[in-house]
């Protein structure tokens, strides 16, 4: 029992002293990648988040899918899936969560914070204050827990402001932006007019609905709007959506989207449940009537506050024209997406969503605070302009950043230097190396192969694959879109393709042989050759003949126009690197088969060529001459953990029923880590939410291997993987000259493939 007396002076609060060598602010998804990721390269790590989940706008308290540069594979940013640890969540949650629970995904967020024995997570704890050693050093934060009315006072050497609104780098003076640029502070063509469109994105609340069976009658709060028509999007209202499907829900643009919050979300929530009273009282959706409000948000997603001034700010030319950066550490893909600050009020549309030709850069210094020597940006608040910001803050980006954030922390602590330091070329390129070990694919880097010893062995194959045939074993694809086969070709090499189409009356079969200006893009931007070839009715075979070539080794489209008396014939068969794109539309994303930006707004015009999602999307049957030969066993030393210019990929053949790569050394090696890098398809869009996926285990992953030894020891088996990056730590080092993997096919529609293998000491 515990009694006191009464006191006649306050009772002072219980209070902790905490210290690491890394704090970091802020527990949404760019938070928990900055502190797993430097927990794990062993940094003794503090995460404090203000509310009871991890995830922030992910979590089940806002229910947002991560999105980032696959942007709902709805652009040209082919295999830009972000890696690393953000890759290891989302396939993760694909494993456990397919349908996209996001309850099940905060127990995935949870956990991977939990298992890091170098972190101290602290829930429901809102730091308000902060304390410097000088006037450009954060020494310390103070924080208070309103569940279990602890003060803490926590030290540290380094610090990550992750919180969204910037709370830490706000108290320590670091200067920062809110609101909209003029075009003439960037030389950003298109900034918003912000007299019409306002300057900051507003804030969204979702709701989810649920079936149960039986009517069910609703009785608006008394706070609903009342009048739908005050929506001038009103008519978009279905009784078939909910969740984040209802993004465009959207307040606050025009007040302080920080000190105004709270009214910005008495608004939303009075647009909500006006929405839900107009979809199960106004009579115009009767199918609504056995649905039922399951959940509706109780805090706001935000979008936009305030965006701190770091070493360098990432404008819109970074991202249109994908400006080369020598500290580039992550890489972005979501269009520039800039919303009407009047939101759901607005008579504009929801969204005004522009792209780039392919994937841009991030810089390093976009995430050191130029004024806090001691402090990284992560998340919505690093250094980018108002446009630019318009692409960079979603949660994928985010993420990928903030992982190179917990690496460089690590790196700063382990050499005794600031992360401003980092930008010196000999420490740079030690992150960037650290980075793409870990799967960050910084474009162009390759895997320095110095500390890889499987790079001085002779490497050797049971099989390699030599594409001359896609299979004629699949249904018939109509064109009623243009249709092309992605394929990594040879420059300066004449090819043929013999194709199977099937005609309802005699036409003319247009086929083209394209590629992308810039090599690394998957915008079909330039044209090598166009043939036209007379198809009488029935059922053929066409020879499809291309004098012209691709200029560089590169992915070229094998492309057929679209024709409503043509179908085509498709194939089962899927391999690493190797997909169909369909010049189609994507609503969501602004895609109507063909960007034309507005005149003088510095976008570029042209089109778009997305895949289907699985289980539609199968290649186009044909037989290759001369043969695709992109799928060599020295790929897996080659420093790319993904497609690139190439397949970058050992790919076993179809036929190889027990595919083995072997590694061979002069003198026995010492070996004691083994990091394998499969195929688990970066073409992918992993929405963490609501929107649901095909299978459990992507159907490129090889899901089961074995590692034997010069003597056919086992050193390693897997039956079940289902993850991109293998890290096998051996209990034993182990010493031998030889060393193989056999891996399993995925299934007999899927080739086995990897990617890289990278070997240690």
């Amino acid at each position: 029992m515990l009694s006191q007396p009464f006191s006649s002076s306050k009772r002072e609060m219980h209070s902790r002293a905490l210290s690491a060598e890394f704090v970091v602010i802020g527990g949404g998804f760019a938070g928990v990648c900055a502190a797993v990721t430097a927990a794990r390269s062993g940094t003794k790590t503090i995460l404090v988040q203000d509310r009871p989940v991890l995830g922030g706008n992910a979590s089940s308290e806002v229910r947002l899918w991560i999105l980032g540069a696959t942007s709902h594979m709805g652009n040209n940013n082919r295999w830009s899936r972000e890696g690393g640890l953000v890759d290891e969540i989302l396939i993760e949650n694909l494993y456990r969560n397919k349908e996209g629970n996001p309850v099940i995904l905060d127990t995935i967020l949870l956990e991977k914070v939990y298992q890091e024995p170098n972190i101290t997570l602290l829930l429901n704890t809102a730091v308000w204050d902060i304390e410097k050693a000088d006037p450009q050093t954060v020494s310390k934060v103070y924080a208070f827990c309103s569940q279990n009315s602890t003060f803490y006072e926590i030290s540290g050497r380094l610090f990550c402001d992750a919180s969204g609104d910037g709370i830490l780098a706000y108290r320590a003076g670091a200067a920062f932006r809110m609101g909209a640029e003029e075009k003439r502070c960037y030389n950003e063509q298109f900034a918003p007019d912000k007299g019409e469109f306002g300057e900051l994105l507003g804030h969204s609340i979702y709701f989810y609905s649920l079936d149960t069976g039986k009517p069910v009658k609703f009785v608006p709060p008394s706070y609903a709007l009342k009048d739908i028509t005050r929506i001038p999007r009103w008519r978009k209202i279905s009784s078939s959506e909910h969740g984040c499907r209802f993004w465009w829900l959207e307040y606050g643009g025009r007040l302080d989207t920080i000190h105004d919050t709270e009214q910005i979300k008495w608004e939303i929530w009075s647009v909500v449940y006006g929405v839900w009273d107009y979809i199960k009282n106004s009579g115009n959706f009767p199918d609504a009537e056995n649905l039922t409000l399951s959940w509706v948000g109780t805090i706001p997603g935000k979008r936009e506050s305030r965006r701190f001034e770091g070493e360098y700010t990432l404008v819109q030319q970074d991202i249109i024209e994908q400006r080369h950066h020598p500290d580039a550490v992550a890489f972005g893909g979501w269009a520039i997406d800039l919303h009407p600050a009047d939101g759901v009020y607005s008579s504009q549309n929801g969204c005004i969503q522009y792209h780039s030709k392919g994937i841009y850069e991030i810089p390093y210094r976009c995430y050191c605070s130029r004024d806090i020597r001691n402090l990284f940006l992560a998340g919505r608040c690093i250094s980018a302009s108002h446009v630019a910001h318009g692409s960079t803050r979603v949660m994928a980006t985010s993420g990928f950043g903030a992982q190179a954030i917990g690496m460089a922390a690590a790196l700063c602590l382990q050499k005794g230097v600031l992360p401003a330091d980092l930008t010196r070329p000999e420490f740079m390129r030690l992150l960037q190396q650290r980075l793409n070990l870990a799967g960050q694919s910084i474009p162009g880097i390759r895997i320095d192969s110095a500390g890889n010893l499987a790079a001085s062995a002779r490497i050797s194959a049971s099989s390699e694959l030599r594409l001359a045939e896609i299979p004629f074993d699949g249904g018939w694809m109509p064109l009623d879109y243009s249709a092309a086969q992605l394929l990594p070709l040879k420059a300066g090499v004449r090819y043929r393709f013999e194709i199977e189409v099937e005609a309802c009356e005699a036409t003319v079969l247009e086929a083209e042989l394209r590629y992308a200006a810039k090599p690394f893009n998957y915008t079909p931007d330039m044209t090598a050759e166009r043939v036209r070839i007379p198809v009488e009715t029935g059922t053929c075979k066409l020879s499809v003949v291309f004098t012209g070539t691709v200029p560089s080794d590169q992915y070229g489209f094998v492309t057929f126009l679209k024709n409503n008396a043509l179908r085509i014939r498709s194939s089962k068969a899927r391999y690493t690197g190797i997909v169909s794109v369909f010049n189609k539309f994507n609503e969501a994303v602004n895609n109507n088969g063909r960007q034309t930006p507005p005149a003088g707004s510095g976008i570029d015009a042209f089109e778009f060529w997305c895949p289907d999602r699985r289980p539609a999307g199968q290649n186009i049957a044909m037989r290759i001459t001369p043969a695709i030969e992109a799928f060599s066993p020295s790929n897996v030393v080659n420093g790319f953990v993904r497609p690139t210019v190439t397949a970058n990929a050992w790919c076993a053949a179809f036929g190889d029923k027990m595919p083995r790569l072997s590694f061979c050394w002069d003198v026995p090696q010492r070996i004691g880590r083994i990091r394998l890098f499969f195929d688990t398809d970066y073409d992918h869009a992993l929405e963490s939410v609501q929107m649901g996926h095909p299978e459990r285990v992507i159907p490129f992953c090889v899901q089961g291997y074995r590692i034997l030894d010069g003597h056919g020891n086992v050193v390693c088996e897997c039956t079940d993987n289902h993850q991109t990056i293998n890290d096998i730590r051996l209990k034993e080092t182990l010493v031998t000259d030889r060393l193989a993997i056999v891996v399993e096919h995925p299934s007999s529609e899927v080739a086995a493939a990897l990617f890289q293998i990278h070997i240690e000491a």
